[in-house]
């Protein structure tokens, strides 16, 4: 069985059991045991909801591609210490000159978002990028944590342009 599809299932379990109280549940009206509980009323974070918020607040931001296990280049999707959901972005603000020879999904057309299962697993992909950009200039881009969510924007955009994104990103839930 897929790996990627063996972790989602366990994460899945996971937030389920997690949402479970140690509270004793109180007894069920006759006739009605068993009945499901109630749906949450709010969804779980993921790359899509996040670029939704953002995308309110930087209407130059378009959405690219939802990456799933089969066209996702890092094989990071789902396994241990990577991403649980990601997406890619264009901004129209980036000038049409400096996005030839760039491949759609690529991060310099305007950028993507990641979301973890821990805040901690964000903080460190982000230090991770930080780290090798460092040694590799044209590697260069903005990188924002807010909780489990990186926000990876291009550095084709200007520091007043990508700060639109680091003020969106501390909005979001």
């Amino acid at each position: 069985m897929n790996r990627a599809i063996i972790a989602a299932a366990a994460a899945a379990t996971a937030v389920l059991l997690a949402g479970c109280s140690s509270a004793t549940p109180k007894a069920a009206p006759s006739g009605q045991a068993g009945q499901p509980a109630p749906a949450p009323t709010k969804p779980a974070a993921d790359a899509s909801g996040a670029f939704t918020a953002i995308a309110a607040a930087v209407p130059t931001a378009k959405l690219g591609t939802t990456v799933t296990a089969e066209n996702e280049p890092n094989h990071m999707l789902g396994r241990p210490h990577g991403y649980t959901s990601k997406i890619t972005f264009t901004d129209a603000r980036i000038p049409a000159e400096q996005t030839e020879g760039h491949e759609p999904d690529d991060l310099e057309l305007g950028g993507s978002i990641e979301t973890f299962p821990t805040a901690p697993e964000a903080k460190a992909r982000a230090d991770y990028i930080q780290t090798t950009s460092k040694a590799m200039p044209a590697l260069a881009e903005y990188d924002y944590v807010h909780g489990t969510t990186l926000i990876r924007v291009s550095r084709l955009l200007t520091p007043a342009q990508a700060a639109d994104y680091e003020k969106a990103a501390a909005k979001l839930p």
